[in-house]
């Protein structure tokens, strides 16, 4: 039986060059692991309008892993590697060949691309605005889309869930890179964002995290790129 895919919003990231890592505006709260600042040059790209939610999981993957239940809210506690075997089914069905983005992918995006306004969070410097984060969330996830978004049109990418990445976790080289994709190998995934659960200075745009491929949690989910 054909599986029917709820519509997935996807919005146009164009091509161009950025600064990624700890750049001025992120001051004193830049952690070690986002230095050196260096120039990143990415291709044209779709990402996610919204994290990926509990209702198209549930179309792809028939079950709902996560502990705040609610088709619009985000989905969470799923691991790198339970998103690679959605990927797989939702590509089948679709046709398409949906992804997670790149590490410097994301963090192009919730600069706001070539719109960039140079935030320190995700669309403005007023955390509040953009995100659900420790200082409103309730202690909880909340449903997709109600912050306001960035420069692009793309919403939470600060708070209500972190976001895994397609890369393993290394460190920053100073060089200029295009299209980078991470270290060959590692032991760690990243994921970025913040969430609900976190404070201000995780749900900057150049905060980064990462753990174990098969790790999952209340405060972790995802968005798709194509």
């Amino acid at each position: 039986m054909a599986i029917e895919i709820p519509e997935i919003e996807m919005v146009l990231v164009e091509g161009g060059t950025f600064t990624m890592g700890a750049t001025p505006e992120q001051g004193s709260d830049a952690c070690d692991d986002e230095k050196p600042a260096h120039k990143v040059t990415l291709d044209s790209f779709y990402i996610g309008k919204f994290p990926v939610t509990q209702r198209l999981w549930k179309a792809v993957m028939g079950s709902n892993p996560s502990d705040f239940k609610g088709d619009n809210l985000p989905v969470e506690n799923v691991s790198w590697d339970d998103v690679q075997t959605f990927l797989r089914k939702l590509n089948a069905a679709t046709g398409k060949t949906y992804r997670l983005p790149t590490e410097a992918e994301w963090e192009y995006a919730a600069r706001g691309g070539n719109k960039s306004q140079g935030y320190k969070y995700v669309g403005s410097n007023d955390l509040d605005l953009v995100a659900w984060y420790s200082g409103n969330s309730d202690g909880t996830t909340h449903k997709v889309g109600t912050r306001f978004p960035n420069e692009l049109g793309i919403y939470d990418m600060s708070g209500n869930v972190w976001e895994w990445c397609q890369d393993w976790y290394g460190s920053y080289s100073s060089s200029p890179q295009t299209n980078p994709k991470g270290p060959n190998s590692g032991s760690y995934r990243v994921y970025r964002g913040g969430s609900w659960l976190d404070d201000a200075r995780d749900c900057r745009v150049s905060f980064r995290d990462y753990f174990t491929p098969d790790y999952r949690y209340s405060d972790l989910g995802f968005r798709l790129a194509l």
